[in-house]
């Protein structure tokens, strides 16, 4: 058998999202079919449609989502039927060396990401054509139904909101591991977040559980600055270049300990200013997706290396998502991290293109579609 469903496709570059009648197959060995609740409106899934980087079209959207198991495939035992799931960007198998010495954003198994096929090749969507149509990331999240492998989802218990747990899956462990990890924030720290949406926001109130005295944030739109105060920034900035005074005031000239980049779209003429934020031996921390077309940086190679600053590339924010989650969740629980005000709108699924609007717009902080 299977089962119907109503998906958001992209069907090719400049193409708005379109809602199509599918069908999932019944889960094989190691799959999990699941019935989806809420799903993130991450900026990296409208990356198919404006084409800064595209999975292989035309392909379902939707990599960021929370829902419960209706099915499962021989052999699953992270699972059961009847579980509350997070559907995860990245996969833990658990097996490979660096999900082995603790590095499971590197996880082996994420080497078939951007293909949207199952392991033989074959798609989990089917038109009512019969066309065959792949899952970005994967997940394909903007979907009623989807079916994932076992090791792209996690169980959480439902005194966590379902909307709170679809955008954990990424913006969350993204940002707030791009400040407790990748930046390595420390008590007494002066940090700087360039781009504060759901990533962006989530790294803000990162570098407060990590102690950050001081806390920049930086956006354009004043909606966010707004909102990145109630998240525990501490000043907020317009441009790089207005936060370069205020650093510098902060911190007597000696400038920031790190900097986390979280635009929505990352050029390589932007490190180069926010480079300049850093200080001495400081951290300059990417968490961004640039165009796939782009591949040079703009930087001061000498002050750069004479400051022995480093340049960090960030994917999840370099978190175990199993053990990390857990630690997130705990922090929510008891009230330091305000993950409910994330969740800016809701939308129908119907409404994606909109959602995606007021995202452009810069309305939202998340998202969500719920079903």
């Amino acid at each position: 058998m299977s089962t119907r469903t109503r998906a958001a496709v992209c069907w090719e570059v400049g193409r708005p999202w379109e809602i199509v009648d599918c069908t999932v197959p019944d889960p094989r060995a190691g799959e999990v079919l699941v019935k989806l609740e809420y799903a993130g409106l991450c900026h990296s899934d409208d990356h198919n449609v404006t084409g800064d980087f595209p999975a292989n079209l035309p392909v379902v959207g939707g990599h960021e989502g929370a829902g419960v198991v209706v099915a499962v495939g021989e052999g699953v035992d992270r699972v059961a039927v009847g579980d509350s799931v997070m559907l995860l960007p990245l996969p833990t198998c658990g097996a490979c060396r660096y999900c082995a010495d603790g590095r499971t954003h590197l996880c082996d198994k994420n080497l078939d990401v951007m293909t949207g096929a199952r392991a033989d090749g074959s798609f989990g969507f089917i038109t009512s054509e019969g066309r065959e149509i792949g899952a970005y990331g994967q997940l394909g999240t903007f979907s009623e139904y989807t079916l994932v492998q076992e090791i792209r989802v996690q169980r959480y218990e439902r005194d966590i909101p379902a909307q709170v747990a679809a955008v954990t899956s990424c913006a969350v462990i993204t940002g707030y591991g791009s400040a407790v990890r990748g930046a390595g924030i420390r008590d007494g720290d002066t940090a700087v977040v360039v781009g504060t949406g759901g990533v962006g926001m989530s790294a803000v109130m990162g570098a407060v559980i990590a102690g950050a005295a001081n806390i920049v944030a930086v956006d354009p739109v004043e909606f966010k600055r707004e909102q990145a105060l109630k998240f525990g920034a501490t000043h907020t900035a317009a441009s790089v270049e207005e936060a370069q005074g205020i650093v510098s005031e902060l911190t007597r000239n000696r400038m920031a300990d790190s900097a986390i980049i979280t635009v929505g779209v990352l050029h390589g003429d932007m490190i180069g200013p926010v480079s300049r934020l850093v200080s001495k031996g400081g951290n300059v921390v990417v968490t961004a997706v640039a165009p796939v077309t782009e591949n040079t940086v703009s930087l001061p190679l000498v002050e750069f290396a004479m400051s022995a600053k480093n340049l960090i590339g960030v994917v999840m924010g370099l978190t175990r998502p199993l053990a990390d989650i857990e630690r997130i969740y705990a922090l929510y629980r008891g009230g330091r991290l305000p993950l409910d005000n994330l969740v800016t709108r809701t939308y129908k699924l119907d409404d994606i293109n909109r959602g995606y609007e007021d995202m452009h717009k810069g309305l939202n902080l998340r998202g969500v579609i719920a079903f």
